[in-house]
């Protein structure tokens, strides 16, 4: 069989695209990224990240497609056989970098979060093989510390001796025995947490992680726009700046005014070290 491949949105390497690219691979089939100009296709997978995204307009009419990621259905998965195999890097020439997960879901069930319906109640998964051309490892975990497995995750971190970016640290579970952990990976940018609950003070327990891991070390995204008022969103920024870690402001929708101009206010360091907000709003 001869598969095509359609990364529709991605800005990273597609997982479930690099899985399946793994498994056709193993059948002896031929796998290429699908191109409208040339034909001889059997199947075509399509994968979406965000549903808000433009669709791919050039589908062909003459073989099976299969779309599947968030962006077109959230309970759409890859076959089990193909969910089984290493991600194929190979498709991916110009990757620098590892993919890796230790747990797939959550321990919490947030109402602006997909993760609850698309992958359930958190489980520990096999760790993948390594980019043989990666520099540091891209730690996909939803929430790497809400895992039981996660001091074996970063025994495998430390003994794979890259950089790593932890994308699913949880600051409101954080413990000293958590920090200590990450003190002992090297991170390739600052360990990234969140405050994304308006009505949740976190200040003491920000302050505690700070005394655990140089607030310099740390980014915390702020969550605007989901029930959120203008006072909230600065109480949460400044609070942040009064104990010295860097905030980073995702906006529900960047296309309004005030969400849009908030979120480049804090998120463009220059002007959110030397100019208020209230100056700025101006």
């Amino acid at each position: 069989m001869k598969i095509g491949l359609i990364d529709v949105d991605g800005k990273m390497p597609n997982l479930a695209l690099m899985k399946l690219s793994a498994f056709h691979k193993a059948c002896g089939d031929e796998v290429t990224w699908y191109d409208p100009l040339f034909g001889g296709f059997d199947k075509v997978y399509a994968s979406k990240v965000f549903d808000f995204s433009a669709d791919y307009g050039y589908w062909p009419d003459y073989c099976e497609i299969e779309r599947g990621g968030t962006g077109y259905d959230l309970r759409s998965k890859i076959a089990p056989e193909a969910e089984g195999c290493s991600p194929d890097y190979s498709i991916y020439p110009k990757c620098e970098y590892s993919l890796q997960l230790f747990s797939r879901g959550c321990i919490r069930a947030c109402e602006f979060c997909v993760v609850p319906e698309k992958e359930g109640r958190i489980r520990g998964v096999d760790a993948m093989d390594l980019n043989p051309k990666g520099k540091h490892i891209e730690v996909l975990d939803n929430n790497f510390f809400g895992h039981k497995g996660w001091e074996s995750a970063v025994g495998w971190l430390q003994k794979a001796g890259q950089p790593v970016s932890l994308h699913g640290v949880d600051a409101r579970i954080l413990t000293r025995s958590h920090a200590d952990a990450l003190n002992s990976l090297k991170h390739i940018k600052q360990i990234h947490i969140a405050w994304d609950d308006h009505n949740a003070d976190l200040r003491p327990k920000l302050r505690e992680i700070a005394t655990w891991i140089k607030p310099y070390k740390l980014m915390c995204y702020v969550l605007i726009g989901f029930g959120s008022t203008e006072e909230q969103d600065l109480w949460r920024v400044e609070s942040l700046r009064e104990i010295g870690i860097d905030p980073y402001v995702m906006a529900m929708d960047k296309d309004e005014y005030y969400q849009h101009r908030f979120q480049r206010w804090v998120n463009h360091k220059a002007i959110w070290k030397t100019v208020k907000w209230k100056d700025y709003r101006k």
